[in-house]
């Protein structure tokens, strides 16, 4: 099943500020729900043990999470590969950032494809949670770019 989602989020700090959070993945890595463990596998990469549930599909997830800036355009990518109780998910999102009187706008968009048990569930209840989960992430990095160090 594929899902899109898109969005925005004002954030009271400048570009550079907003850039050097987005680039560091043990920062965006605090910003899923529902956290258990997060692995640095490089620079830009993590893992992260999340707890996740849909429905009736409830439990552990374990997520690959690689992140791609493209700093000429002002653009981040992120590819999310994820598995757990059977169910497969991928994700590949962007951010573009623009600022104005040192608000920085993230506008983001996602494309997801699930497979598994929790792609049976219905379409309705899938996408409300992966929306819900997916604007969890970006308003945890509006509030915490100015509080994690």
């Amino acid at each position: 099943m594929k899902l899109n989602y898109d969005g925005q989020e004002q954030i009271q700090a400048n570009y550079d500020k907003v850039w050097t959070f987005i680039n560091d993945p043990r920062k965006v890595g605090r910003c899923l729900p529902n956290v258990e463990q997060i692995d640095v596998t490089s620079d830009r990469s993590f893992s992260a043990l999340v707890s996740v549930g849909v429905g009736p599909v409830r439990g552990k997830f374990k997520f690959d999470v690689q992140l791609e800036p493209q700093p000429e355009n002002h653009k981040m990518l992120l590819k999310l590969k994820g598995n757990g109780l059977g169910t497969a998910i991928d994700l590949a999102a962007d951010a573009n950032l623009d600022t104005f009187n040192g608000i920085t706008s993230l506008n983001w968009q996602g494309e997801a494809d699930v497979r598994g048990p929790a792609a049976t569930i219905g379409p309705r209840i899938l996408d409300k949670k992966a929306k819900a989960l997916i604007a969890h992430v970006f308003s945890q990095v509006k509030n915490n770019v100015n509080a994690i160090a």
